[in-house]
Protein backbone atom coordinates (compact mmCIF):
# COMPACT_ATOMS: atom_id res chain seq x y z
CA UNK A 1 0.00 0.00 0.00
CA UNK A 2 1.36 3.69 -0.73
CA UNK A 3 2.02 5.59 1.66
CA UNK A 4 -0.35 8.45 2.10
CA UNK A 5 0.55 12.07 2.82
CA UNK A 6 -1.71 14.43 4.91
CA UNK A 7 -5.07 13.31 6.33
CA UNK A 8 -8.06 16.18 5.90
CA UNK A 9 -10.77 16.29 8.40
CA UNK A 10 -13.37 18.62 8.90
CA UNK A 11 -13.04 18.31 12.45
CA UNK A 12 -16.79 19.65 13.86
CA UNK A 13 -18.50 17.11 11.39
CA UNK A 14 -16.59 14.09 11.21
CA UNK A 15 -15.36 14.31 14.75
CA UNK A 16 -18.65 14.15 16.21
CA UNK A 17 -20.13 11.65 13.63
CA UNK A 18 -16.95 9.03 15.30
CA UNK A 19 -17.99 9.71 18.97
CA UNK A 20 -21.58 8.69 18.38
CA UNK A 21 -20.43 5.53 16.53
CA UNK A 22 -17.61 5.03 18.96
CA UNK A 23 -20.47 5.20 21.93
CA UNK A 24 -22.58 2.47 19.53
CA UNK A 25 -19.81 0.34 18.79
CA UNK A 26 -20.51 -2.02 22.30
CA UNK A 27 -23.52 -2.60 21.86
CA UNK A 28 -23.78 -3.08 18.21
CA UNK A 29 -20.20 -5.63 19.13
CA UNK A 30 -22.24 -7.52 22.17
CA UNK A 31 -25.61 -7.96 19.92
CA UNK A 32 -23.51 -9.42 17.47
CA UNK A 33 -21.80 -11.68 19.09
CA UNK A 34 -24.97 -12.99 20.95
CA UNK A 35 -26.16 -13.51 17.62
CA UNK A 36 -23.13 -15.21 17.07
CA UNK A 37 -23.32 -17.60 19.81
CA UNK A 38 -26.64 -18.25 19.15
CA UNK A 39 -26.10 -19.66 16.18
CA UNK A 40 -22.87 -21.65 16.99
CA UNK A 41 -25.49 -23.39 19.42
CA UNK A 42 -27.81 -24.10 16.91
CA UNK A 43 -24.91 -26.17 14.48
CA UNK A 44 -24.03 -28.05 17.73
CA UNK A 45 -27.68 -30.10 17.38
CA UNK A 46 -26.20 -30.53 13.95
CA UNK A 47 -23.17 -31.49 14.57
CA UNK A 48 -23.85 -33.91 17.45
CA UNK A 49 -26.59 -35.50 14.94
CA UNK A 50 -23.51 -36.12 12.24
CA UNK A 51 -21.52 -37.64 14.20
CA UNK A 52 -19.20 -35.28 16.29
CA UNK A 53 -19.00 -35.82 20.14
CA UNK A 54 -20.02 -33.20 22.63
CA UNK A 55 -16.09 -33.08 23.84
CA UNK A 56 -14.63 -32.32 20.42
CA UNK A 57 -17.33 -29.72 19.78
CA UNK A 58 -17.04 -27.70 22.98
CA UNK A 59 -13.03 -27.82 22.26
CA UNK A 60 -13.31 -26.93 18.63
CA UNK A 61 -15.58 -23.94 19.65
CA UNK A 62 -13.76 -22.82 23.06
CA UNK A 63 -12.24 -19.24 22.64
CA UNK A 64 -14.52 -19.19 19.74
CA UNK A 65 -17.12 -16.15 20.92
CA UNK A 66 -17.29 -13.78 17.76
CA UNK A 67 -16.45 -13.75 14.10
CA UNK A 68 -13.09 -12.91 12.56
CA UNK A 69 -13.81 -9.77 11.11
CA UNK A 70 -10.77 -10.04 8.92
CA UNK A 71 -12.10 -13.28 7.30
CA UNK A 72 -14.93 -11.32 6.64
CA UNK A 73 -12.65 -8.81 5.18
CA UNK A 74 -11.28 -10.73 3.09
CA UNK A 75 -14.02 -12.59 1.96
CA UNK A 76 -15.59 -9.15 1.12
CA UNK A 77 -12.66 -7.81 -1.38
CA UNK A 78 -11.33 -11.03 -3.29
CA UNK A 79 -10.75 -9.81 -6.75
CA UNK A 80 -12.02 -10.73 -9.71
CA UNK A 81 -9.30 -12.89 -11.78
CA UNK A 82 -9.64 -11.07 -15.11
CA UNK A 83 -5.66 -10.24 -14.98
CA UNK A 84 -3.75 -11.34 -18.23
CA UNK A 85 -2.36 -14.38 -18.41
CA UNK A 86 0.91 -12.98 -18.32
CA UNK A 87 0.37 -11.42 -14.75
CA UNK A 88 -0.87 -14.71 -13.13
CA UNK A 89 2.66 -16.47 -14.46
CA UNK A 90 5.07 -13.78 -13.33
CA UNK A 91 4.26 -14.09 -9.45
CA UNK A 92 4.47 -18.25 -9.92
CA UNK A 93 6.65 -19.49 -12.73
CA UNK A 94 10.26 -17.98 -12.20
CA UNK A 95 13.40 -18.25 -11.58
CA UNK A 96 12.93 -18.66 -7.84
CA UNK A 97 9.88 -20.96 -7.84
CA UNK A 98 11.99 -23.14 -9.87
CA UNK A 99 15.64 -23.14 -8.01
CA UNK A 100 13.10 -24.05 -4.85
CA UNK A 101 11.07 -26.68 -6.29
CA UNK A 102 14.45 -28.11 -7.47
CA UNK A 103 15.53 -27.73 -3.88
CA UNK A 104 12.78 -29.58 -2.20
CA UNK A 105 13.38 -32.25 -5.17
CA UNK A 106 16.41 -33.00 -3.72
CA UNK A 107 15.24 -32.45 0.21
CA UNK A 108 12.67 -34.68 -0.27
CA UNK A 109 13.33 -37.39 -2.92
CA UNK A 110 13.41 -40.68 -0.38
CA UNK A 111 9.92 -39.52 0.13
CA UNK A 112 8.90 -38.37 -3.34
CA UNK A 113 10.60 -41.44 -4.99
CA UNK A 114 7.48 -43.38 -2.98
CA UNK A 115 4.74 -41.17 -3.40
CA UNK A 116 5.76 -41.55 -6.85
CA UNK A 117 5.87 -45.27 -7.12
CA UNK A 118 2.63 -45.38 -5.33
CA UNK A 119 0.28 -42.64 -7.57
CA UNK A 120 1.99 -42.72 -10.26
CA UNK A 121 1.15 -38.76 -10.35
CA UNK A 122 5.47 -37.18 -11.69
CA UNK A 123 6.97 -35.43 -8.56
CA UNK A 124 7.78 -32.17 -10.20
CA UNK A 125 3.86 -32.16 -10.96
CA UNK A 126 3.66 -32.46 -6.86
CA UNK A 127 6.61 -29.78 -6.71
CA UNK A 128 4.75 -27.23 -8.49
CA UNK A 129 1.32 -27.79 -6.80
CA UNK A 130 2.78 -27.02 -3.12
CA UNK A 131 4.69 -23.97 -4.62
CA UNK A 132 1.59 -22.77 -6.35
CA UNK A 133 -0.73 -23.38 -2.90
CA UNK A 134 1.71 -22.33 0.31
CA UNK A 135 5.32 -21.41 -1.47
CA UNK A 136 6.71 -24.94 -0.18
CA UNK A 137 5.03 -23.90 3.34
CA UNK A 138 6.62 -20.61 3.55
CA UNK A 139 3.19 -18.81 4.04
CA UNK A 140 1.90 -21.35 7.27
CA UNK A 141 4.70 -19.45 9.32
CA UNK A 142 3.40 -16.13 8.26
CA UNK A 143 1.65 -14.02 10.35
CA UNK A 144 -1.96 -13.48 10.46
CA UNK A 145 -2.08 -15.64 7.36
CA UNK A 146 -3.47 -18.73 8.58
CA UNK A 147 -6.76 -18.33 10.89
CA UNK A 148 -8.06 -20.56 13.22
CA UNK A 149 -10.29 -23.06 10.67
CA UNK A 150 -13.08 -23.01 13.09
CA UNK A 151 -13.46 -19.87 13.66
CA UNK A 152 -13.00 -18.85 10.24
CA UNK A 153 -16.00 -21.40 8.73
CA UNK A 154 -18.21 -20.64 11.36
CA UNK A 155 -17.92 -16.64 10.69
CA UNK A 156 -18.48 -17.32 6.95
CA UNK A 157 -21.33 -19.55 7.54
CA UNK A 158 -22.75 -17.10 10.26
CA UNK A 159 -22.35 -13.69 7.93
CA UNK A 160 -21.69 -14.38 4.97
CA UNK A 161 -25.07 -15.55 2.89
CA UNK A 162 -23.32 -16.37 -0.43
CA UNK A 163 -20.70 -19.21 1.41
CA UNK A 164 -22.50 -19.86 4.03
CA UNK A 165 -23.85 -23.52 2.86
CA UNK A 166 -20.11 -24.26 1.46
CA UNK A 167 -18.62 -23.24 5.07
CA UNK A 168 -21.35 -24.95 7.05
CA UNK A 169 -20.47 -28.36 4.99
CA UNK A 170 -16.51 -27.38 5.47
CA UNK A 171 -16.78 -26.38 9.48
CA UNK A 172 -18.69 -30.00 10.15
CA UNK A 173 -15.70 -31.55 7.95
CA UNK A 174 -13.54 -30.04 10.12
CA UNK A 175 -15.26 -31.37 13.08
CA UNK A 176 -14.88 -34.66 11.68
CA UNK A 177 -10.89 -34.15 11.31
CA UNK A 178 -10.70 -33.31 14.91
CA UNK A 179 -13.25 -36.59 16.25
CA UNK A 180 -10.58 -38.63 14.07
CA UNK A 181 -7.55 -36.97 15.72
CA UNK A 182 -5.54 -36.43 12.89
CA UNK A 183 -4.58 -33.07 14.17
CA UNK A 184 -5.45 -31.27 17.40
CA UNK A 185 -7.49 -28.16 17.90
CA UNK A 186 -4.43 -25.67 18.49
CA UNK A 187 -3.19 -26.52 15.23
CA UNK A 188 -5.83 -26.98 12.74
CA UNK A 189 -5.45 -23.67 10.89
CA UNK A 190 -5.92 -22.98 7.25
CA UNK A 191 -7.04 -19.56 5.17
CA UNK A 192 -9.40 -17.64 5.91
CA UNK A 193 -11.84 -19.74 3.30
CA UNK A 194 -10.89 -22.83 5.27
CA UNK A 195 -7.70 -24.16 2.69
CA UNK A 196 -5.21 -26.17 4.80
CA UNK A 197 -1.59 -27.09 5.07
CA UNK A 198 1.20 -27.09 2.74
CA UNK A 199 -1.03 -28.53 -0.17
CA UNK A 200 -4.57 -25.81 0.39
CA UNK A 201 -6.43 -28.82 0.99
CA UNK A 202 -10.51 -27.95 2.03
CA UNK A 203 -11.45 -29.86 5.22
CA UNK A 204 -14.25 -32.21 2.60
CA UNK A 205 -11.09 -32.72 0.31
CA UNK A 206 -8.88 -33.54 2.76
CA UNK A 207 -11.35 -35.95 4.45
CA UNK A 208 -11.63 -37.99 0.84
CA UNK A 209 -7.92 -37.79 -0.18
CA UNK A 210 -5.91 -37.36 2.80
CA UNK A 211 -2.72 -39.74 3.28
CA UNK A 212 -0.91 -41.00 6.13
CA UNK A 213 2.47 -42.19 4.20
CA UNK A 214 4.88 -41.18 6.68
CA UNK A 215 3.12 -43.92 8.89
CA UNK A 216 2.81 -41.99 12.24
CA UNK A 217 -1.23 -42.82 12.62
CA UNK A 218 -1.71 -39.20 11.83
CA UNK A 219 -2.64 -37.76 7.52
CA UNK A 220 -0.91 -34.52 8.76
CA UNK A 221 -1.05 -32.09 6.06
CA UNK A 222 0.37 -29.02 7.83
CA UNK A 223 3.23 -30.30 9.40
CA UNK A 224 4.39 -33.89 7.31
CA UNK A 225 5.41 -32.73 3.80
CA UNK A 226 5.34 -36.56 2.91
CA UNK A 227 1.70 -36.40 4.14
CA UNK A 228 0.71 -33.03 2.39
CA UNK A 229 2.43 -34.31 -0.58
CA UNK A 230 1.05 -37.52 -1.07
CA UNK A 231 -2.26 -36.67 -0.03
CA UNK A 232 -2.16 -34.03 -3.48
CA UNK A 233 -0.88 -37.15 -5.40
CA UNK A 234 -3.97 -38.90 -4.33
CA UNK A 235 -6.55 -36.22 -5.29
CA UNK A 236 -4.70 -36.54 -8.60
CA UNK A 237 -4.08 -40.37 -9.27
CA UNK A 238 -8.06 -40.96 -7.98
CA UNK A 239 -9.46 -38.06 -10.68
CA UNK A 240 -7.79 -40.00 -13.58
CA UNK A 241 -4.19 -38.91 -13.87
CA UNK A 242 -2.19 -41.01 -16.54
CA UNK A 243 1.50 -42.29 -15.52
CA UNK A 244 4.07 -41.37 -17.07
CA UNK A 245 2.53 -39.14 -19.70
CA UNK A 246 2.94 -35.26 -19.46
CA UNK A 247 0.21 -32.23 -19.34
CA UNK A 248 0.56 -30.82 -22.56
CA UNK A 249 2.98 -29.58 -25.27
CA UNK A 250 4.10 -25.90 -25.95
CA UNK A 251 3.45 -26.13 -30.41
CA UNK A 252 3.69 -23.90 -33.07
CA UNK A 253 0.79 -23.53 -35.17
CA UNK A 254 0.20 -22.71 -38.87
CA UNK A 255 -1.32 -19.64 -40.38
CA UNK A 256 -5.38 -19.97 -40.42
CA UNK A 257 -8.30 -21.38 -38.99
CA UNK A 258 -8.03 -24.31 -36.57
CA UNK A 259 -10.40 -26.39 -35.74
CA UNK A 260 -11.52 -26.39 -32.11
CA UNK A 261 -12.37 -29.79 -29.84
CA UNK A 262 -10.12 -32.57 -29.11
CA UNK A 263 -8.13 -35.06 -32.29
CA UNK A 264 -5.35 -36.93 -31.89
CA UNK A 265 -1.64 -35.48 -31.41
CA UNK A 266 -1.09 -37.35 -34.72
CA UNK A 267 -4.41 -35.37 -36.33
CA UNK A 268 -2.68 -32.07 -35.00
CA UNK A 269 0.31 -33.03 -36.72
CA UNK A 270 -0.71 -33.31 -40.26
CA UNK A 271 -2.49 -30.49 -39.84
CA UNK A 272 0.53 -28.61 -39.03
CA UNK A 273 1.06 -28.22 -35.25
CA UNK A 274 4.12 -29.29 -34.32
CA UNK A 275 5.91 -28.95 -30.94
CA UNK A 276 7.83 -25.58 -30.03
CA UNK A 277 11.32 -27.88 -29.66
CA UNK A 278 11.11 -29.99 -32.72
CA UNK A 279 10.80 -32.97 -30.92
CA UNK A 280 8.05 -35.87 -31.84
CA UNK A 281 4.61 -36.46 -29.96
CA UNK A 282 5.66 -39.03 -27.53
CA UNK A 283 1.75 -40.80 -27.81
CA UNK A 284 0.55 -39.79 -30.99
CA UNK A 285 -2.94 -41.64 -30.65
CA UNK A 286 -3.52 -39.44 -27.56
CA UNK A 287 -6.31 -37.02 -27.66
CA UNK A 288 -5.44 -33.13 -27.62
CA UNK A 289 -7.04 -29.93 -27.34
CA UNK A 290 -5.68 -26.85 -28.75
CA UNK A 291 -5.51 -23.68 -26.34
CA UNK A 292 -3.86 -20.18 -26.68
CA UNK A 293 -4.22 -18.44 -23.45
CA UNK A 294 -2.41 -15.15 -25.05
CA UNK A 295 -4.41 -15.63 -28.46
CA UNK A 296 -2.83 -16.16 -31.79
CA UNK A 297 0.64 -14.55 -31.16
CA UNK A 298 1.38 -15.88 -27.99
CA UNK A 299 2.43 -19.10 -26.98
CA UNK A 300 0.39 -22.10 -28.21
CA UNK A 301 -0.37 -25.65 -26.13
CA UNK A 302 -1.90 -28.84 -27.06
CA UNK A 303 -3.52 -30.08 -23.67
CA UNK A 304 -3.83 -33.48 -23.05
CA UNK A 305 -5.91 -35.20 -20.12
CA UNK A 306 -3.56 -34.98 -17.73
CA UNK A 307 -4.11 -31.18 -17.99
CA UNK A 308 -7.66 -31.93 -17.41
CA UNK A 309 -6.77 -33.97 -13.83
CA UNK A 310 -4.74 -30.94 -13.23
CA UNK A 311 -7.85 -28.86 -12.72
CA UNK A 312 -9.72 -31.08 -10.41
CA UNK A 313 -7.51 -29.72 -8.20
CA UNK A 314 -8.14 -26.02 -9.13
CA UNK A 315 -10.19 -25.44 -11.67
CA UNK A 316 -9.11 -22.28 -13.63
CA UNK A 317 -7.19 -23.03 -16.77
CA UNK A 318 -4.25 -20.28 -16.08
CA UNK A 319 -3.56 -22.40 -12.39
CA UNK A 320 -3.42 -25.74 -14.45
CA UNK A 321 -1.13 -24.18 -16.97
CA UNK A 322 1.01 -22.25 -14.29
CA UNK A 323 1.48 -25.84 -12.65
CA UNK A 324 2.24 -28.04 -15.68
CA UNK A 325 4.95 -24.90 -17.06
CA UNK A 326 6.32 -25.05 -13.52
CA UNK A 327 6.59 -28.15 -13.36
CA UNK A 328 8.38 -28.58 -16.66
CA UNK A 329 11.01 -25.93 -15.59
CA UNK A 330 11.58 -28.00 -12.01
CA UNK A 331 12.57 -30.73 -14.19
CA UNK A 332 15.10 -28.99 -16.52
CA UNK A 333 12.45 -27.46 -19.14
CA UNK A 334 13.67 -24.23 -20.41
CA UNK A 335 11.53 -21.06 -21.48
CA UNK A 336 8.77 -20.70 -23.85
CA UNK A 337 9.32 -20.49 -27.29
CA UNK A 338 6.83 -17.72 -27.91
CA UNK A 339 6.78 -15.37 -24.75
CA UNK A 340 3.62 -13.81 -23.82
CA UNK A 341 2.53 -10.49 -25.31
CA UNK A 342 3.33 -7.92 -22.57
CA UNK A 343 3.61 -4.37 -22.86
CA UNK A 344 6.52 -4.17 -21.66
CA UNK A 345 10.04 -5.33 -20.77
CA UNK A 346 9.70 -7.79 -17.57
CA UNK A 347 12.12 -7.91 -14.35
CA UNK A 348 13.71 -10.72 -12.52
CA UNK A 349 12.62 -11.49 -9.38
CA UNK A 350 15.78 -9.66 -7.71
CA UNK A 351 14.82 -6.41 -10.14
CA UNK A 352 11.44 -6.96 -9.39
CA UNK A 353 12.76 -6.63 -5.09
CA UNK A 354 15.02 -3.83 -6.44
CA UNK A 355 12.16 -1.85 -7.55
CA UNK A 356 9.92 -2.36 -4.18
CA UNK A 357 13.47 -1.36 -2.26
CA UNK A 358 13.60 1.76 -4.84
CA UNK A 359 9.66 2.85 -4.07
CA UNK A 360 10.26 2.01 -0.68
CA UNK A 361 12.74 4.59 -0.05
CA UNK A 362 10.91 6.99 -2.27
CA UNK A 363 7.87 6.95 0.30
CA UNK A 364 5.73 5.02 -1.92
CA UNK A 365 5.57 1.98 -0.53
CA UNK A 366 5.39 -0.11 2.88
CA UNK A 367 4.83 -3.54 2.15
CA UNK A 368 7.04 -6.53 1.75
CA UNK A 369 10.56 -6.63 -0.11
CA UNK A 370 9.97 -10.09 -1.74
CA UNK A 371 9.41 -9.74 -5.19
CA UNK A 372 5.72 -10.47 -5.54
CA UNK A 373 4.05 -8.13 -7.35
CA UNK A 374 0.43 -7.92 -5.80
CA UNK A 375 -2.34 -5.30 -5.60
CA UNK A 376 -0.25 -3.08 -3.12
CA UNK A 377 3.08 -3.05 -5.16
CA UNK A 378 0.93 -2.12 -8.08
CA UNK A 379 -0.55 0.48 -6.33
CA UNK A 380 2.66 2.19 -5.12
CA UNK A 381 3.80 2.52 -8.90
CA UNK A 382 0.41 3.89 -9.87
CA UNK A 383 0.84 6.35 -7.38
CA UNK A 384 4.97 6.78 -8.36
CA UNK A 385 3.79 7.07 -11.55
CA UNK A 386 0.93 9.61 -11.20
CA UNK A 387 3.59 11.94 -9.13
CA UNK A 388 5.81 11.55 -12.06
CA UNK A 389 3.99 12.61 -14.83
CA UNK A 390 4.67 9.15 -15.70
CA UNK A 391 2.19 6.60 -17.40
CA UNK A 392 0.15 5.26 -15.45
CA UNK A 393 0.01 1.57 -16.04
CA UNK A 394 0.73 -0.10 -12.85
CA UNK A 395 3.83 -2.36 -14.58
CA UNK A 396 6.69 -3.59 -12.90
CA UNK A 397 8.52 -2.94 -15.91
CA UNK A 398 12.43 -2.50 -16.76
CA UNK A 399 11.69 1.10 -18.03
CA UNK A 400 10.49 2.09 -14.69
CA UNK A 401 13.61 0.62 -12.75
CA UNK A 402 15.42 1.91 -15.09
CA UNK A 403 13.66 5.55 -14.38
CA UNK A 404 13.86 4.73 -10.65
CA UNK A 405 17.53 4.04 -10.65
CA UNK A 406 18.09 7.52 -11.90
CA UNK A 407 15.94 9.30 -8.89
Amino acid sequence: MPLRIGKFIRSGTIAMALAISASLLPLQHAKADEGFRNWIAGFRAVALKNGISDGTFRAAFAGVTEPDPTVLEKARTQPEFKSPIWDYFDNRVHERSVANGQAMAKKYKPWLDKIEQRFGVSRNILLAIWSMESNYGEILSRPGVMKNTVQALSTLAYADKRRAKFARTQLLAALKILERGDIDVSHLTGSWAGAMGHTQFIPTSYIAYGVDIDGNGKRDIWNSVPDALATAANLLNKNGWNAGRTWGYEVRIPAGKLPAGALSLAKWQSLGVTRANGKPFSNPSESATLKLPDGRSGPAFLMLKNFSVIKRYNNAEKYALAVGVLADRIGGGGEFAKDFNRPFTPLSITEKEELQSELLSHGFYDGKVDGNIGSGTKSSILAYQAANGLTQDGYASKELLLFLRKK
